[in-house]
């Protein structure tokens, strides 16, 4: 059965700069149990809720089968971390994930490439190491939490399609 093992919902960047000189200090409670979710806008607290700019990227998902051992959310920066679902063949699809308190439909926009970051948080050679499979960028379709844990994921062709 598919799962969340991590939420992340982070205030703050953390990446500026060069990453020879390292990511800013993470601020606490980063990692989260459960996210709110609202359509359009994005997981409330995090860095990009409600960013125009951001809105076809405003949630990002990466499958735990793309990242080592030991690797998590804060050291890939994506916002949800799920297990049982191959979230890098979905582009162009709606990847519906139920958590208990509802369904949520993120459409899957596009590909979430890896930087140069990599090599520094997840460790050397991860940047071409995750190419492609950094995960996606999403946007929400509906208002909803969702918990780490069990979850029930779906995949549907897109509306637009």
């Amino acid at each position: 059965m598919p799962e969340i093992l991590e939420l992340l919902a982070s205030p703050a960047h953390r990446f500026g700069g060069r990453p020879s000189d390292g990511p800013a200090p993470a601020p606490p409670g980063e990692l989260v149990s459960s996210v709110r979710i609202r359509a359009g806008l994005g997981i409330v607290g995090d860095r990009y809720f409600g960013r125009t700019a951001h809105r076809d990227a405003a949630v990002t998902v990466i499958a735990s089968s793309s990242l080592p051992a030991g690797a998590g959310l804060l050291a890939v920066r994506r916002n949800i971390l799920l297990s049982g679902v191959p979230v890098d063949d979905l582009v162009g699809q709606i990847l519906t994930l139920d958590s208990g308190d509802g369904p949520v439909r993120l459409m899957v926009n596009r590909k979430a490439h890896p930087c140069a970051w990599m090599d520094v948080t997840v460790g050397p050679g991860a940047w071409k190491a995750l190419r492609g499979k950094g995960g996606v960028r999403c946007t929400p379709l509906d208002d909803g939490v969702l918990r780490v844990g069990p979850v029930t994921a779906t995949v549907l062709p897109s509306v637009a399609a």
